[in-house]
């Protein structure tokens, strides 16, 4: 991986993602105290990041690749983006789904054409049928997070923050499977001098933080947080990036990530989920090492049920 990769990935996904907005807030500057720059992959395309990696992964297969499909395995938001990417680009998606899984998911998967196959609901049951779907149709599995084209996917969210503000000190994204914030670590290394890259994780689901003090990659027994889109672990892909690029891991409560929330959808006026307020909750709760700084926050996504807020 070097700067030119990164630079043909970001140029290859432009036509099939939104260049997404950069927005800031005086009130919230002088809440935390620095100048912050959010930028807002709520608007993204099925409102979230993920648009980025899913689109870069299916561009990097070969035609008989693509003539034979992508399969992947998630209930949330690289369901719909898979989906949707393979739609843009005229190639099948097969989706294994936990039948579980809420019936709005679903339906925003079937409405970017994405084929849904169901499976009971642990990682297990869901690897296992992608498996099986992958064996009968050829199709190429395409995994959320722990791919190298979906990881430098991700980062380009990064690179269009930085070609906006380039003298950042530093980019909060939160923490899940770690392909956004691997890619955004790759990103900050190549088109920065010294940007730091730092992650928000929910306490409840701290399997990153831990794995970053053990050196190997732990995982969590429970992952009770409201922040849904963050309770998968880090791959063999993603972990040595962030091992190796990323500053730290910032835990925070689930109280922290209701005010976050809270806080952006009264002053800024957008909707952002519970997972991307942990990396603003992150900033919030030790905002006094950032004084005078000028950070970039990675808003992950918006899909949020309205009918069922934590505030």
């Amino acid at each position: 991986m070097n700067k030119k990769t990164l630079i043909q990935v970001h140029n290859r996904v432009k036509p099939y993602i939104h260049k997404t907005p950069v927005l800031t807030s005086g009130l919230i500057n002088d809440i935390v105290g620095a100048k912050v720059y959010f930028k807002c992959e709520n608007f993204q395309k099925m409102g979230a990041f993920k648009m980025r990696g899913a689109a870069n992964a299916i561009l990097c297969l070969s035609e008989e690749e693509r003539n034979k499909g992508v399969v992947t395995h998630s209930s949330g938001n690289f369901a719909q983006a898979l989906s949707l990417a393979a739609n843009k680009i005229g190639v099948n998606a097969f989706i294994v789904m936990p039948k579980n899984a809420p019936q709005v998911k679903k339906n925003a998967v079937k409405g970017y054409k994405g084929k849904i196959i169901e499976s009971e609901s642990t990682p297990k049951a869901r690897e296992e049928m992608a498996n099986k779907v992958r064996q009968e149709t050829g199709a190429t599995f395409i995994h959320p997070s722990n791919d190298d084209n979906v990881i430098h996917g991700q980062g380009t969210a990064a690179i269009e923050l930085l070609e906006e503000h380039p003298k950042l000190d530093c980019i909060f994204t939160p923490v899940g499977g770690g392909g956004l914030i691997a890619g955004t670590a790759l990103a900050a290394k190549y088109f920065t001098n010294d940007c730091k890259v730092i992650g928000g994780e929910p306490a409840n689901a701290d399997d990153a933080f831990r794995s970053l003090q053990t050196g190997k990659i732990e995982f969590n027994e429970t992952t009770n947080t409201i922040a849904d889109g963050l309770r998968t672990n880090l791959g063999d892909r993603n972990f040595p990036i962030i091992k190796e690029h990323v500053e730290r891991i910032i835990l925070v409560e689930e109280d922290d990530i209701i005010k976050a929330m809270q806080l952006v959808w009264e002053r800024m006026k957008i909707i952002i989920e519970p997972s991307s307020a942990v990396a603003f909750a992150a900033l919030l709760k030790e905002k006094e090492k950032f004084k005078n700084k000028t950070v970039g926050i990675i808003i992950s996504g918006g899909n949020v049920d309205v009918t069922n807020l934590p505030f």
